[in-house]
């Protein structure tokens, strides 16, 4: 039995209930005294509630914002940082470019998580469109093996054949350029994503310091190429950001791959779940059987089945399954959807009992039968 709960049938059934239905007669003074208790509990919550989804929509603007500005700039420093390496020869300074670009990349999928996130779902989409950010960053992360697959082996061909660096002084003043400006982004983009607790924004945040520090790596291999003499170097710096390209698309392959399965990584967030129920309906006799959870990129959902005596009015029910929901809102606001499912302790008892019961006959069944045979054998 799924209850759906909606607030304003609740409410005006709790509070102005009709003179022909016998409340009186069904509800005794502990059942009323406990639905108080509840709809208190739910109207605190639910102010609670607002406050976490005005805080959640305005990091979700917040967000959009930075990441906005983080594909322009991204985008900006990585066509400079190749046209760079083209004029002057610069492996490493063309796989820092291709670095940026592909980190711009990044950040523009972030962006279309923000954006199409809360869209609402519709006939084709009824769970919303949450996954496609998963699976845009999925595609780009195969994009990403793929260009840094190019740039091992363009630094390859380098190492074998080295040559010299043209203009190595306005390469190093791009390359530190980036780094300063990509690496200031970058912590901008986290204090967003930490304030807001965007996870999608801090992965994000995490990628663009890899890119600041890429640029580095960059700034010290011309360096040592050019004033020591050590050519080779600027081979061996792009063999480096390939690597870092690598690391961050096996990252964002592994994390998209594992939401496109509805595999749940965080088993905190079920004890934690448990722990609000268990503490602020702890009167009401509540056993949590199942939590259940899935990841939709930037938001979760959760299925719970809790366990009730099974003589509760459907009206005391659907308020407390609503103020469970509110609750759990409230102290968990990336959890978009929430489905409390109500079973009840006697019915599951007396199926229990009947599962047991026809197990047994057929167990004495198959013996009667197996006497019986080996009895015609014998004679």
């Amino acid at each position: 039995m799924i209850i759906k709960c909606q607030i304003l049938k609740l409410h005006e059934s709790s509070k102005e209930p009709s003179d022909d239905t016998a409340y009186d007669d069904t509800h005794s003074p502990s059942s009323q005294h406990s639905s108080n208790e509840i709809e208190n509990s739910l109207i605190q919550n639910q102010n609670t509630l607002t406050s976490s989804s005005n805080l959640f929509h305005e990091g979700i603007i917040a967000g959009k914002r930075i990441a906005k500005i983080s594909v322009v700039t991204l985008l900006a420093i990585g066509v400079v940082e190749i046209v760079t390496g083209y004029l002057s020869g610069s492996v490493v300074a063309t796989a820092d470019g291709i670095d940026s670009v592909s980190d711009a990349m990044i950040s523009f999928i972030v962006l279309l998580g923000l954006r199409i996130a809360h869209k609402p779902a519709d006939k084709k989409f009824h769970f919303g469109y949450h996954k496609v950010e998963s699976f845009a960053a999925l595609m780009a992360a195969i994009g990403m093996v793929v260009i840094g697959t190019v740039i091992v082996y363009n630094s390859y061909q380098s190492l074998i054949h080295p040559h010299e660096i043209k203009q190595p002084i306005l390469v190093m003043i791009v390359l530190a350029g980036a780094s300063a400006l990509s690496l200031y982004r970058a912590f901008q983009m986290r204090k967003i994503a930490n304030k807001y607790n965007l996870l999608s924004l801090k992965t994000d945040a995490r990628n663009s310091i890899k890119d600041g520090s890429a640029s580095v790596i960059g700034f010290f291999s011309i360096l040592v190429a050019t004033q020591f003499g050590f050519v080779q170097m600027d081979a061996i710096g792009g063999m480096i950001i390939a690597g870092y390209i690598f690391s961050v698309s096996y990252i964002s392959l592994k994390r998209s791959s594992l939401i496109l399965v509805d595999s749940w990584q965080n088993p905190d967030l079920t004890d934690m779940i448990k722990k609000i129920i268990s503490e602020e309906f702890s009167k009401e006799a509540v056993v949590v059987k199942n939590v259940l959870l899935r990841s939709s990129g930037m938001v979760d959902q959760a299925e719970i089945h809790i366990e009730l005596s099974g003589d509760e009015p459907l009206s005391d029910i659907e308020m407390l399954s609503l103020g469970i929901e509110m609750a759990i809102r409230a102290k968990i606001p990336s959890l978009e959807k929430i489905a409390i499912i109500p079973h009840s302790a006697s019915t599951i008892a007396d199926k229990s009992a009947s599962t047991k019961t026809n197990a047994l006959r057929y167990i004495k069944w198959r013996q009667s039968a197996f006497r019986f045979n080996r009895n015609r054998q014998t004679k």
